[in-house]
């Protein structure tokens, strides 16, 4: 039974050393270990700090246990029946304060150069408002006609064995963001009643979305396909079922999207009937 667990242990770390910076699609997969498969040039730097910092951890752990199982096994009162009565040893008590320094000046050098791209918004080509609401969310273009539209969670139909339209489960949107790829969007996140995150893990983009208060982010996209992410603070009842949905596409096809949303959805300026999330199951 020992043995089988020392197995079952040791392929499990070399899953986590093997899969810990692997491409993944743009949604949670089954047994997936490492982040999903980037799409930001953020997401790129997030996933290679990540990284680094595993291998530092690693080395670590393993030093304090070797230091461990070495001090066990050479000091025990069997080998050493007379114990040593130094108190002092000052180049292990500058090592043992230096060096911790050292690796945290190392790992604070990158961490401080990635938290500044997050927080510093570069020049935008167009703004996206996100606005949490309780269960889903509405998004407007002000730059693009001023629309507005909803995007609530597909519904789970019992009788189905699939979500419809081949979208994932509990990840589809009715509506999903339209974004050209490469394209630096402005992100403005409030919410109506309480907080909500808005999240899409693919862009290393998370957000507090506040009632009350504008808070904003951005991300650019380096290739095309439909991203998925979810409200990532508690907000209620149903707050695994308020997902986000990001479709990148090229410029030819949201310069056409625009102009089928502008006519759909129309100004918020104009009266507009509200859709709410009571149909979602």
């Amino acid at each position: 039974m020992i043995r089988k667990l020392g197995a079952f242990t040791a392929y499990l770390m070399l899953g986590v050393l093997l899969f810990a910076g692997a491409a993944y699609a743009q949604q949670p997969e089954p047994w997936q270990v490492g982040f999903q498969a980037a799409a930001d040039d953020r997401m790129v730097n997030i996933n290679w700090l990540h990284n680094i910092l595993l291998w530092i951890i690693i080395t670590i752990s393993l030093f304090v246990l070797g230091l461990l199982v070495w001090i066990a096994i050479r000091y025990n009162e069997k080998a050493n029946p007379t114990p040593s009565t130094t108190t002092h040893n000052t180049f292990l008590e500058v090592a043992w304060t230096v060096i911790p320094v050292l690796i945290l000046v190392v790992i604070a050098v990158p961490s401080f150069r990635i938290l500044y791209q997050q927080d510093t918004i570069p020049e935008a080509d167009f703004t996206i408002k996100a606005i949490g609401k309780q269960w889903f969310w509405t998004y407007e273009y002000p730059d693009h006609g001023n629309f507005s539209f909803d995007a609530l969670m597909i519904p789970e139909r019992r009788s189905a064995p699939a979500v419809p339209d081949g979208e994932p489960r509990l990840l589809g949107a009715s509506n999903r963001v339209i974004v050209p790829v490469n394209a630096t969007v402005h992100l403005l996140t409030t919410a109506a009643d309480v907080i909500h995150s808005w999240t899409i893990p693919s862009f290393g983009v998370k957000i507090d979305a506040v009632p009350g208060r504008i808070n904003e982010a951005w991300f650019r996209p380096t290739r095309e396909g439909v991203f998925y992410g979810q409200c990532s603070e508690l907000c209620g009842a149903r707050h695994a079922f308020m997902p986000i949905a990001v479709e990148v596409v090229s410029q030819e096809r949201f310069d056409a999207w625009v102009s089928e949303a502008q006519a759909q959805f129309g100004s918020i300026d104009a009266p507009r009937e509200t859709r709410v999330a009571s149909d979602a199951q």
